[in-house]
């Protein structure tokens, strides 16, 4: 009963998702055919539309389009990179746009290169519509509940505590801030879950397994409602998936996406991964001996990112799956690894919680935070010219107030930011033992 009021109450809230959601669930039905024939035919008006209405486009795209969608190779138009996206933000802004309702997003900067990018309501919808269908690949309906670990304590919003308790409810969603926890904070979300009892868990790979080995260590049964376990935004290591489908006896889904495009692919019970061909354009190009993934959102109008260079790896698989989905899939190559930061009071620091410190501070090419000491934290930086004090000042002052009083933080300015031994740039690194 109560999941059938909170999914009335929520869709009276957001209509547009649910619009949208009818359309995704359709479409996940087609055959191979039928989807590869929409997502070429959604490709060829995305790229004349930005050719037509950007700045951007218009220069790179200039005599390269042809006039028929069985014509277009996208081979051939060129790689957007992330200094592209940083340098060209403006002119990749549609003419049709309205200023008035856009928002600036920033990446989470895990490859250590941050961005923003502008979104609006729309996109917004449609990346939780897309997550809708993907949390119902495990057996989830809407109205049953989610629990998230996340990680980004930026990403949480201050509201009003009333108006969190309705949006909660009738969403049938909760989310728990964990960039910052001990045994003491992993005791009480073990607890919760035991009282809140989710259909759904979602979050980072390395918080949620951390939540996994403390039920197991200690004992703790999970409730029977879950479904299906949902990791998302850091590799997801066979140990970890391990624990989790033991601690909370369901199955782990990996999830892929990116801030800049979200619902690239999802994990089917098959141990697949899909890609959602409705939604992206995916390629894996070789490049200096590494495939490369390059990403173009099929949906994406108002700052159309095609052919977008993100930094993961991966590649393309062949042949069909025996889950029976027509999406064709995917696997994901050897990604980028952070370290959790620790405090002398035994406190983890997730790495996502440095993913957003830097953010509005531009000019920087590429950081990373490293651990050096109980109290000490570096800060390597490598950008064209020096940045603005007071700007760096307010990162070390926000360090010491949510982490440690007395962790002090040294800027390094660095010609070259050096890569680890398997060629991956990590972001933050604790040289702790």
């Amino acid at each position: 009963m109560f999941r059938q009021l909170r999914f009335r109450l929520h869709r009276i809230k957001r209509p547009q998702r649910y619009q949208l959601l009818t359309p995704l669930l359709a479409q996940q039905t087609w055959d191979r055919t039928a989807l590869l024939r929409k997502q070429r035919e959604d490709l060829f008006r995305l790229v004349h539309f930005a050719a037509g209405h950007t700045e951007y486009y218009k220069r790179r795209y200039a005599g390269q389009l042809p006039d028929q969608a069985q014509e277009l190779d996208i081979s051939r138009l060129p790689i957007l990179r992330k200094e592209d996206v940083i340098k060209q933000r403006e002119q990749m802004l549609s003419d049709t746009c309205d200023r008035q309702t856009i928002r600036l997003g920033f990446t989470g900067g895990s490859t250590g290169n941050p961005l923003s990018f502008y979104y609006d309501t729309y996109k917004m919808e449609l990346m939780r519509a897309g997550m809708a269908r993907s949390y119902m690949w495990s057996g989830w309906r809407p109205g049953e509940k989610i629990l998230n670990f996340w990680g980004a304590k930026q990403d949480l919003k201050k509201t009003r505590r009333l108006n969190t308790a309705y949006s909660e409810f009738i969403a049938a969603e909760k989310t728990i801030g964990a960039w910052e926890y001990g045994e003491a904070e992993l005791h009480r979300w073990v607890r919760f879950i035991k009282r809140y009892r989710p259909v759904l868990i979602q979050g980072y790979a390395s918080i949620i397994a951390d939540v996994a080995a403390f039920a197991l260590e200690n004992k703790i049964a999970m409730p029977s409602s879950l479904k299906g376990v949902y990791s998302t935004a850091e590799v997801l290591y066979d140990w970890q998936r391990e624990q989790m489908q033991r601690a909370f006896n369901c199955q782990v889904y990996n999830q892929y996406g990116c801030r800049e495009i979200p619902n690239i692919g999802l994990e089917c019970q098959q141990g697949n991964i899909h890609v959602f061909t409705d939604m992206v354009q995916l390629e894996s190009v070789n490049m200096q001996g590494e495939d490369k993934l390059l990403i173009t959102s099929l949906t994406n109008f108002l700052m159309p990112m095609i052919r977008y260079e993100n930094g993961d790896n991966g590649r393309l698989k062949s042949g069909r799956c025996g889950c029976g989905s027509a999406f064709p899939m995917m696997e994901m190559g050897v990604c980028r690894s952070n370290d959790f930061i620790k405090t002398r009071a035994g406190k983890k620091i997730a790495p996502s919680y440095f993913n957003r410190l830097l953010d509005g501070v531009t000019g920087i090419k590429q950081y990373q935070f490293v651990q050096t000491a109980w109290d000490k934290l570096n800060l390597n930086i490598q950008a064209d010219s020096r940045l603005e004090r007071d700007s760096l000042n307010s990162v070390g002052k926000k360090i010491r107030q949510d982490i440690d009083q007395g962790l002090q933080l040294e800027i390094n300015y660095l010609d070259r930011i050096e890569r680890s031994r398997s060629g991956k740039h990590r972001f933050v690194i604790c040289e702790l033992d």
